[in-house]
């Protein structure tokens, strides 16, 4: 039985940042989720939908690393997801040029027996129904569930996104979609408001200036590396999910101290994706990489205080 499943798309993205132009990049939300956790060593079964023009290197790549792709539904004469999209400068803003839905439209996850009991499952952005029918197929309660979400369905699927929300127990989301979500500016309250329509946790991602953890009363900030290059941030969201998900199916309980220890391998994580287009820094990650980037960070956020008012 597997502890670890991840659902999402799996797609192909063409993609243009300050730093050039690339086509046909593997992508999708389950996608990066998966390469975190292979580069994590962390075992885990992926559900999601391809086309027949989907390459078969790619599942090998994911079968080879400890990654149960029996979940994946290969439909033939179809064609996969596709999704265009331009950055701007400053890389935090971005214009979706095209969106090919392709296999992803009428996509029915159905789930194997070995994910009917997981540990911790990763619901990547989809749409809510699809997700609520992956928790439905669910033989018993995961220790957590992690939702990932966007604004596009906060516009489009209002209610149906609520269903999900009060499902999950942690909510990863971006500031923008924090303060559209809540209708509230201030991050803290924004998120002391999502906490009210079900998760127990709440990360609030800020890009290149880190993210935020709300657990009960309590809170975490942790910063962004501070990268001298960054390519492409498409994936950097679902390479930080997969990395908090590969630390939690490891722990024995969910705690602030965990959560926070989780949010530092999601950071190290989104940090070596985005300094390469797509996943392409994922693949063959060595752990001694790993290592290094968690080192920065330890350095980043370590400083001892003088007794200043003795």
């Amino acid at each position: 039985m597997q502890n670890l499943l991840l659902v999402g798309s799996m797609a192909y993205d063409c993609v243009e940042t300050p730093s050039g132009k690339r086509d046909n990049l593997l992508g999708g939300a389950a996608s990066y989720i998966a390469l975190s956790c292979a580069a994590l060593r962390c075992p885990a079964a992926v559900v999601s939908v391809v086309g027949e023009d989907f390459k078969g290197s790619y599942l090998e790549y994911f079968k080879n690393h400890s990654i149960d792709i029996s979940g994946i539904q290969k439909i033939k004469g179809e064609k996969s997801f596709v999704w265009k999209g331009k950055y701007h400068q400053d890389l935090n803003d971005r214009d979706t040029l095209a969106t090919e839905l392709n296999v992803l439209e009428n996509f029915k996850p159905n789930l194997p027996d070995t994910c009917l009991n997981p540990k911790i499952v990763v619901l990547g952005n989809l749409h809510p129904n699809v997700q609520m029918e992956v928790l439905n197929q669910l033989q018993s309660q995961p220790k957590a569930i992690l939702l990932d979400t966007m604004n596009f369905w906060m516009s489009n699927a209002p209610k149906e996104l609520q269903k999900i929300i009060q499902k999950a127990d942690i909510l990863t989301i971006n500031d923008h979609e924090a303060r559209e979500l809540s209708e509230e500016y201030s991050l803290p309250l924004a998120a002391k408001i999502i906490q009210k329509m079900g998760p127990k946790v709440v990360v609030i991602k800020k890009g290149e200036h880190g993210a935020l953890l709300f657990y009960e009363n309590e809170i975490f900030a942790f910063p962004a590396a501070p990268l001298e290059v960054v390519c492409d941030p498409t994936g950097a969201g679902d390479a930080f999910a997969g990395g908090m998900a590969a630390h939690l199916q490891k722990c024995e309980e969910i705690s602030f101290e965990t959560l926070k220890q989780s949010i530092v391998l999601g950071s190290v994580m989104a940090s070596l994706t985005v300094e390469k287009f797509g996943p392409e820094n994922l693949f063959d990650l060595k752990i001694d990489t790993i290592k290094e980037r968690l080192q920065l960070f330890e350095n980043l956020t370590h400083c001892n205080f003088p007794s200043l008012f003795s």
